[in-house]
């Protein structure tokens, strides 16, 4: 695990999860043990919620953390919204990739408001767990491949710390090769 935090088991400290990302752990893990085994929680200052912040302040390399991005964008009248999972040395490709995967003529990051509304999580802390089922959760290919990643735990006041290829194998999760740039 990551040096200079302290990490448990998430389901042992619902304290440090938003509530849908708690509820999903639950869920998750009643399909798959690993989850309750492998996907740890670990407090932190929520002023360093911010990938580079928190990267800084813990002496953590950028390599470990992986960041969550809601896009969306209409087609026919319809909205369509995807979490978009990438490796915080990279950056979504909502342009092209992320548009195309919607199958939408204009991708563009959700407004913070209808983000944090949507998902019931804070700015700063929105995780790929828990989100609404008719929002997508688009992994890049490169995350299953990076060992074990730290992501969001929906609240600003932790994070998430989990291998890559059990993220991958959430329910629900698409992984997409090729979504991320850099």
């Amino acid at each position: 695990m990551t040096a200079h935090l302290t990490w448990s088991p998430a389901l042992g400290r619902p304290d440090l999860l938003a509530a849908p990302t708690a509820a999903a752990l639950h869920a998750w893990a009643a399909t798959d043990p690993r989850v309750a085994e492998q996907v740890m929680v670990a407090e932190i200052d929520p002023g360093l919620a911010d990938t580079a912040a928190l990267s800084a302040a813990y002496a953590l390399p950028l390599d470990l953390s992986a960041n969550c991005v809601v896009v969306a964008g209409r087609r026919g009248g319809e909205q369509r919204v995807a979490a978009c999972v990438v490796l915080a040395t990279t950056r979504a490709d909502v342009n092209n990739a992320v548009k195309r995967l919607l199958d939408v003529r204009k991708a563009s990051f959700l407004p913070t408001d209808r983000a944090v509304e949507g998902s019931a999580m804070e700015y700063g802390g929105i995780t790929p767990i828990g989100l609404p089922q008719d929002w997508r959760v688009l992994v890049d290919g490169r995350v299953p491949l990076a060992g074990d990643v730290i992501i969001g735990s929906g609240v600003r006041h932790s994070k998430i710390e989990l291998p890559g290829e059990l993220l991958a194998a959430m329910p629900g999760v698409e992984v997409v090769d090729g979504m991320a740039l850099g």
